[in-house]
């Protein structure tokens, strides 16, 4: 039976007279993987920084993990949510291994300091980046990576701790068309899987959805435009919505493309 790890129930979060979250109502499972699709301003990255305990809402209800933000320890509940994102991965030392910067997550630390790791800390790390195909990497400085190794490091740093929830803040942006196919193919992978937490994932364009993602929220000017399985959800007419312009929509092996409707 599905579980509820993430619950939104009328949330605003205000900047000044603008309400860059809008009156937001959404809810995810357990056993769900979720991609938010917005144009730029929408509020994905203020939504993810919510379900992160990084923000708190103007108003309305952040309920995550069964603990209602506001009513909990903050510092108790980010271990039990994994979160990657470009601006996490500018506090990474470039000096630190690969193998410290996915191993540190388990003291919740970015460098490699005076804490006292077990063989399981290390055997744990090991096994994350053999998954993400990074193992290979292990003694590599970070800050000498490509832009798609990174990517993958943040990740597996992410699931290092088995999270209950992974929030995944635009993970393709940025990579050339080799390293975008090989994460996606990773993420498609992991998606699949039984004991693999749910998923939310923030993303520019349809063509980053990995397959096996299974539903998807979009934004606009902070609001939901529309919100559900993506085999009901991801049409022409909600895109066009979303994005204020006509979008036509392809699909095939369960990967999508858009482009404006001429």
């Amino acid at each position: 039976m599905a579980t509820p790890v993430l619950s939104f129930s009328d949330v605003v979060v205000r900047r000044g007279t603008r309400n860059i979250v809008d009156g937001v109502t959404w809810s995810v499972n357990d056993d769900e993987r979720w991609v938010v699709l917005g144009p730029n301003g929408a509020g994905k990255t203020t939504l993810l920084q919510l379900a992160d305990t990084l923000m708190h809402p103007t108003s309305g209800t952040v309920t995550i993990l069964d603990e209602q933000l506001g009513r909990t320890d903050v510092f108790e509940l980010r271990p039990r949510i994994g979160f990657a994102s470009t601006a996490l991965a500018r506090q990474i030392p470039h000096d630190e291994t690969v193998l410290n910067v996915v191993m540190t997550a388990a003291f919740s630390v970015m460098g490699r300091w005076n804490e006292q790791y077990e063989s399981v800390d290390e055997r744990r790390a090991l096994r994350v980046l053999r998954d993400w195909q990074l193992d290979h990497l292990a003694d590599r400085l970070f800050g000498t990576l490509s832009d798609g190794e990174r990517k993958r490091v943040q990740i597996a740093r992410a699931i290092m701790t088995d999270p209950e929830l992974l929030l995944l803040d635009e993970p393709t942006a940025s990579l050339d068309l080799g390293s975008r196919e090989v994460l996606l193919a990773l993420l498609s992978e992991y998606a699949k899987s039984p004991t693999t937490p749910a998923i939310v994932m923030v993303t520019h364009h349809v063509e980053e959805i990995p397959v096996g993602f299974t539903h998807v929220l979009l934004l606009r000017d902070g609001g939901v435009v529309a919100a559900g399985p993506i085999a009901e959800t991801l049409t022409p007419e909600n895109l066009s919505a979303a994005f204020g312009m006509q979008i036509a929509l392809a699909s095939a092996g369960g990967r999508y493309a858009a482009r404006a409707r001429v």
